[in-house]
């Protein structure tokens, strides 16, 4: 595939923005032209050039609602939240990417309304009761539909953002005529960045009160509940299917056994010692030594660290570790699972096959090649592709 930065990091990101293409969430020129003005390496302009691309995509949003092209003015606000998002991604500190962040959130939320105003999808903003609060999500569906449907509900990755569950999840679904949901669990987007809810490695906590929500609501059939868990949801939609069997078929892209795996490959040996035997003070004074002399891994520290809640890197190191799920859980879930297996999984290789095999429910192991341009943490760069193949194993599970 033509390489675009030197930088892994740099160039997995840009494929990912080329995939979302698929679904209009963003254009291609536009992507070209952003990526043509940013140096091999260079966070700042990344930032830089992103927010110059977003602004100038929401501008011309504005200009379209002002004339009355509610339509066109959907589309844009969509791509230009895609575009904040990865600004937002590589931003210089928490301030930083937060005020980001939210530019993509109203961004997404103009796109919302404005989608449902044109009268093709129906969109409800839902509150999830959850320990004293509620977490917030959207529920789609098409305008016409007025039964209950199946319904497919999207759980995010680590720092996945709402953009992402529309190319992954939502608009293949609403064209399958699923009704499709997001949410913000603990720890992403919303919950983390307005609530400051950290991730939980139990998410049956938090995937159990999402579908006790759903179940209550007229456009959602109960017995054909599917979910779907992208990057890190390939670790808490198995978690929570191995305890919530209301769940009709699950979707695990990857699967993830072990989450702490592709942080702890980064660490010296001598550290990963101090971190097995709880040398906590001697653990993050050799850390500060070593972010010193790293701003950006120190700035791509802070920001993997703050949805697990702590400040410290042994209590981060430490919390990742109780992400990891047993062959007895595993074994636990009953419903059909869909395990993608893309090749060069550069973050859990592996992971897809152990899950697999550990599994005693009907399990489906899907490879994603090089060759097809699908390979790849998440088949960034082939999500028609992957959507098909996804969803066709979804319809032949819960059909409509």
């Amino acid at each position: 595939m033509h390489a675009f930065f030197k930088d892994d990091d740099f160039q997995f990101a840009v494929e990912g923005v080329l995939g979302s293409t698929w679904s209009r969430a963003a254009d291609v020129g536009e992507v070209l032209t952003t990526v043509d003005r940013i140096p091999n390496r260079s966070a700042r302009a990344w930032v830089q050039q992103w927010t110059a691309t977003a602004e100038r995509v929401a501008g011309e949003a504005r200009a379209a609602e002002r004339a009355g092209h509610v339509r066109t003015a959907a589309a844009r606000w969509l791509r230009a939240s895609s575009y904040w998002s990865e600004a937002a991604d590589k931003a210089d500190g928490p301030g930083d990417a937060t005020d980001l962040w939210e530019s993509h959130r109203h961004a997404w939320d103009r796109f919302v309304d404005l989608t449902a105003a044109v009268g093709d999808v129906a969109v409800e903003r839902i509150a999830v009761p959850y320990e004293g609060t509620t977490l917030p999500g959207y529920l789609f569906r098409g305008a016409s539909a007025d039964d209950a449907r199946r319904t497919l509900v999207h759980t995010n990755g680590s720092d996945g953002s709402v953009t992402g569950a529309w190319s992954r999840c939502i608009a293949e679904a609403l064209a399958r005529g699923w009704t499709a949901v997001t949410y913000d669990g603990p720890g992403q987007n919303a919950a983390l960045m307005r609530q400051g809810l950290p991730f939980r490695p139990d998410w049956e906590a938090v995937l159990t009160p999402v579908i006790d929500h759903l179940v209550t609501l007229p456009a959602v059939d109960p017995e054909r509940i599917a979910v779907m868990g992208i990057s890190q949801g390939g670790y808490w939609v198995p978690r929570a299917a191995a305890h919530e069997h209301r769940i009709a078929a699950a979707v695990a892209d990857p699967g993830v056994v072990d989450v702490s795996t592709t942080m702890l490959q980064q660490l010296p040996h001598f550290l990963v010692d101090l971190l097995d035997a709880g040398k906590r003070e001697q653990f993050d004074r050799d850390m500060a030594w070593a972010l010193k002399l790293s701003p950006a891994t120190r700035t791509m520290m802070e920001w993997r660290m703050r949805p697990y809640g702590v400040t410290s890197p042994f209590d981060f190191f430490t919390a990742a570790r109780e992400y990891a799920l047993t062959d007895e859980q595993l074994a636990a879930i009953t419903c059909p699972m869909l395990v993608t297996d893309p090749e060069h999984e550069q973050f859990w290789p592996g992971q897809s096959a152990r899950m697999a095999a550990a599994l005693n429910c009907p399990v489906t192991l899907l490879p994603f090649t090089a060759d097809e341009g699908a390979d790849s943490h998440c088949e960034p760069a082939a999500v028609g592709l992957r959507n098909e193949r996804v969803f066709d194993w979804l319809d032949d599970c819960v059909p409509a």
